[in-house]
Parts: structure tokens; C-alpha cells; sequence
């Protein structure tokens, strides 16, 4: 009956972390503070890049008591395009993909999605999520667009996320779930969260399925 796999992107298919932090710090701003700050601040939006995650960028500098060039503020900005995958990330897609249809279903909009996946090596399927819905998670348009999208019910895909409330948004649309921890995405990264599978990474969950 599972005929497809929807993936949350940001911390369960690439480590935004330590990809934003590392091209903050090359160029000298504190990476893992400038990181935090602004993934705690950013909201995508639909229409540009500049729109949401620049701004975001500058109210974090400022929070910061930082500076930084205008040219260099929209190439950092550009970061979130070129997040580079956890070490199981491609390997677990692509043997994933050999049996179901797999897609991103992400707040992150089309562009983004696509540069993402160019940059990361992500094998999608299609690219699926908020803008589709024009809605952000959890809302469960979101879900439910996804899965309409593929001419799919509910019960027919999986959701797998690093984050319990991202899983649990997608059950109460009728949706599977499945669980992939990832440790590294940030202090107090979620060990465990209530799903139909829990897996440690990709290469284990196409096993399991």
C-alpha cells in the first residue's frame, strides 16, 4: 500500500547547521551563533530569496552587533540554497527510491528546493510542500497537498522527519511516519519521537521498508 515517501529537508536531509555556520565563519562572523540566530528567525517565503532570508539575515546581524558588505550579505543569504546532505542522506534516497516515489514536503520554497537538491545530490521524484499549499507546516494543507499532488490517499505515503511535531502534524492528516533522528542538527536535537517507524538513518529505513 505505501507507494510514497515525503521528506522534511532541514535537519533530516542536510545538516543546515554546520553548512551555514562554516560559511558565516569564512567570512569572520561567529558561524554556530549567526546560525542559530537566524534558523530561529527564518521564515520562508514564496515570492524571492531576498524577501524572507535576507531579512532574516539582517535582523540577525543586528541582534549580533555585527556588520557585514551588502555583496557579502546576499552571498551568505545564498547559503541556505547549498546545504550540504548528512553522510547517509543520498545513498538511503536513491535505494529508497528504487521502490517509492520520494519528494521533499518542505517550508522551503520551489527555487530553494531545487538549488538545494542540485547542490546536496537530493534524487527527488518531484519537488512537493508549501508552495503547493501556500501554507507552511504544520498546517495540514500542506500534507494534503503533497499528497493530492501524486494522485496518492493519505495511508498510500510515509512522512519522515528528524521532528516529532513535523511527524505528528502529518499522522493527524492520515498520514505514516516515519522517525530518522539526527543528533547533530542542533543542541537538543530530538533522540526519539512517536512514528510508525524509527530508523537511526536513511540506509536503515530502506532497509526496514
Amino acid at each position: 500500500m505505501l507507494k510514497a515517501l515525503l521528506f522534511d529537508v532541514f535537519g533530516t536531509c542536510v545538516d543546515w547547521r554546520t553548512s551555514v555556520a562554516g560559511e558565516a565563519a569564512a567570512l569572520g562572523l561567529p558561524g554556530e551563533a549567526v546560525a542559530d540566530a537566524w534558523r530561529a528567525r527564518y521564515q520562508p517565503q514564496l515570492e524571492t530569496v531576498r524577501s524572507g532570508e535576507r531579512e532574516a539575515l539582517d535582523d540577525v546581524l543586528a541582534e549580533l552587533g555585527l556588520d557585514l558588505a551588502l555583496e557579502q550579505r546576499d552571498e551568505l543569504t545564498l547559503a541556505w540554497h547549498r546545504l550540504d546532505p548528512w553522510p547517509d542522506t543520498v545513498n538511503g534516497l536513491a535505494r529508497l527510491k528504487a521502490r517509492f516515489v520520494i519528494a521533499p514536503c518542505s517550508n522551503g520554497h520551489i527555487a530553494q528546493s531545487v538549488n538545494l537538491a542540485r547542490h546536496a545530490g537530493l534524487p527527488w521524484d518531484a519537488i512537493l510542500g508549501a508552495e503547493i499549499a501556500r501554507a507552511y507546516k504544520p498546517d495540514p494543507r500542506v500534507y494534503e497537498a503533497s499528497v493530492a499532488a501524486l494522485g496518492l490517499l493519505p495511508d498510500e505515503a510515509m512522512m519522515v522527519a528528524a521532528h516529532g511535531g513535523d511527524l505528528e502534524a502529518a499522522a493527524a492528516c492520515g498520514l505514516r511516519t516515519a522517525f530518522v533522528p539526527r543528533s547533530r542538527e542542533h543542541p537538543g536535537a530530538e533522540s526519539e519521537a512517536e512514528a510508525d517507524v524509527s530508523a537511526p538513518d536513511f540506509e536503515a529505513l530502506a532497509q526496514a521498508l
